[in-house]
């Protein structure tokens, strides 16, 4: 069944891509580096040269981004890599900021 003269509307949405966030891993002097390593490796899936890479970079630096995220994930990863320092006893700190 066709009904003449029906106006058809289309409707455009635009779809916006998620904001990316960076997770920074901030250098301390207590949290050992086979640690920050193996936090790498298991939470942010580092092979591990690229691990050690970014675990020196961090200690030579002060800071480095260790990943890119939309915000609930790189909030869920900073969380969890802060528990687990936490657990062993050192002051392990990441941050999440905002690419762009």
């Amino acid at each position: 069944m066709s009904l003449q003269g029906e106006v058809q509307e289309k409707t455009r949405q635009k779809v916006r891509e998620p904001k990316l966030y960076h997770v920074i891993m901030h250098n301390d002097d207590f949290t050992p580096m086979d640690f920050v390593v193996l936090l790498l490796q298991q939470i942010f899936h580092k092979e591990e040269p690229e691990a050690v890479r970014l675990m020196y970079t961090v200690h030579r630096s002060g800071k480095a981004a260790v990943g890119t995220y939309s915000y609930d994930i790189a909030i869920t990863k900073a969380q969890a890599a802060m528990s687990a320092a936490r657990a062993q006893g050192f002051p392990f700190r990441l941050t999440v900021e905002e690419v762009g």
